[in-house]
């Protein structure tokens, strides 16, 4: 939504948009589109989704009396005044939401980057905005809205005046980022990594490169490709965006024909000291989160920003600032009655490569006096049959970080900890709802513990139960927020985070 509250649609433009046809008071203004009848904030355009689980229709009466400005709907629906301000679209809501971002993506003048990757998409979207925006007013997709109706919903929140935007494409299917791409139209396109993810719904991790590279269906042929050199699918990935016409192929990585190349990085428990040559600057900056996936995606964020044609050295330095976001490893110190202990949530998701770039972290991170590196770790979803092999296989990085105890859940989760040393076994459960009082139970002045798991997994409950640790309240009613309320995304059926 537009942060500033300026006017993203008139009803006049928004029935032009979408062909629809205004009832009742035809002069409002929207400052903000939603598809979420609770998160309506006052001046919204309410969108009623009809979605395989609900139908946004039934709550247009809802949305209204929370202060929206207008619903798009297909129908009148029953037990509304007969003044509701109204937006009737002759086609269905999601077809028009989309001819809404359409026509906010044709009138607005910014500069756009798309990204996509198996690991670290919303990451480098989200350091991509708080680079650009000290340079120009920025606009980026909100949180992971990156599927066929996140995009559109997030092209129709973008405010004409914007300077960049930052979009985010996400997939679990081949022929899902070809179509976001062309309603996107960005002129720079990020793939951040192809890895092992969403192996159910692929032959390997070629077919994955493939539905990737769909992302470059969406530039014209000035647009600018940024690889991972380091990669295995690089040649693949840039052999496909030859197909499609692009000449401007720029890559990030240790390869010595790198745009953006890593010349030499020192990483910390909370930071990383970073030496790069971005096209032929030389830049030294310090980027404020740790691990070397962060340092490898930054690369690509400076290219990107090269390649937008903005400041690449202030960029490099607001790269210091740069804040975590929820559940993709914030921080927070739990105080308990015998001392504290520090709580990484990494809850969001989980792949194979992203479980074994966080533990790296981890063990970057010494625990206080007496204290242990725990880590709590949910199923990784979408594996398909090599899903109990890539669980095992996370045996080595909790080796090499030297993690002391391991709390698990999910029946994947089952297959490593069965096969872990019996003193790093601390407990495994069915699910998360089972291990969080065990883990709140063991915690102990001086851990460092970091959970991550798959948004499945609902490893978020462990979080909860911890952070709750901190006032002595049970985290009842947390929890239940997170069991009754969860994302539009889950209402409309989509089965968690996109890669």
């Amino acid at each position: 939504m537009s942060d500033d509250k300026t006017v993203l649609w008139t009803a006049r433009d928004a029935a032009a948009a979408t062909g629809g046809r205004l009832a009742g008071p035809a002069a409002w203004t929207a400052t903000g589109v939603t598809i979420d009848s609770r998160k309506v904030a006052p001046g919204d355009l309410f969108v009623a989704i009809r979605g395989p689980n609900f139908d946004g229709h039934a709550f247009v009466g809802a949305a209204l009396a929370a202060g929206a400005a207008t619903a798009l709907v297909d129908h009148v629906p029953d037990g509304l005044p007969a003044d509701a301000p109204l937006l009737i679209t002759p086609v269905d809501t999601l077809e028009a939401m989309a001819a809404m971002g359409a026509v906010a993506r044709a009138r607005c003048g910014a500069r756009v980057v798309g990204v996509t990757g198996s690991v670290g998409k919303t990451g480098t979207k989200e350091t991509l905005r708080h680079v650009l925006s000290a340079q120009g007013a920025t606009y980026a997709t909100e949180g992971s809205l990156n599927n066929h109706w996140g995009v559109p919903l997030s092209l129709a929140r973008l405010p004409e005046a914007s300077a960049y935007g930052v979009f985010e494409l996400g997939m679990n299917h081949a022929g899902e980022i070809g179509p976001l791409s062309r309603q996107v139209k960005p002129h720079v396109a990020i793939i951040t990594t192809v890895e092992a993810a969403h192996l159910e719904f692929f032959s390997g991790v070629e077919a994955i490169a493939d539905a990737k590279a769909e992302i470059f269906e969406g530039l014209d042929a000035s647009g600018i490709a940024v690889l991972n050199r380091d990669n295995g699918q690089y040649a693949r990935l840039a052999a496909a965006a030859r197909r499609q016409g692009l000449t401007h192929i720029w890559s990030f990585g240790t390869h010595e024909e790198a745009d953006a190349r890593l010349i030499d990085c020192s990483l910390h428990a909370t930071c990383s000291a970073v030496t790069a040559v971005i096209r032929g600057e030389r830049l030294q900056y310090c980027l404020s989160q740790p691990g070397r996936h962060w340092v490898m995606n930054s690369l690509a964020v400076l290219l990107a920003v090269k390649a937008l044609g903005a400041d690449v050295a202030a960029a490099a330095r607001s790269l210091s600032s740069l804040q975590p976001v929820k559940g993709r490893g914030t921080r927070k110190r739990i105080k308990l009655p015998q001392g504290a202990f520090t709580l990484i949530d990494e809850s969001y998701n989980a792949s194979p490569a992203a479980m074994a770039a966080t533990l790296e972290v981890l063990g970057k991170i010494d625990p206080g006096a007496g204290g242990r590196r725990i880590a709590v770790l949910g199923d990784m979803r979408e594996l398909g049959d090599r899903a109990d092999t890539l669980h095992i296989a996370l045996a080595e990085p909790l080796r090499a970080a030297q993690v002391d105890t391991v709390y698990a859940c999910g029946p994947h989760m089952k297959a490593l900890f069965d096969r872990l040393p019996e003193a790093m076994r601390g407990a495994w459960t069915e699910t998360s709802v089972d291990l969080a009082p065990i883990v709140t139970a063991a915690v102990k002045g001086g851990d460092v513990i970091m959970v991550k798991g798959s948004l499945g997994s609902r490893t978020g409950l462990v979080v909860d139960a911890l952070a709750a640790l901190d006032s002595g309240r049970e985290s009842e009613d947390k929890a239940a927020s997170r069991t009754t309320n969860q994302p539009q995304a889950a209402a409309q059926g989509q089965q968690g985070p996109r890669g």
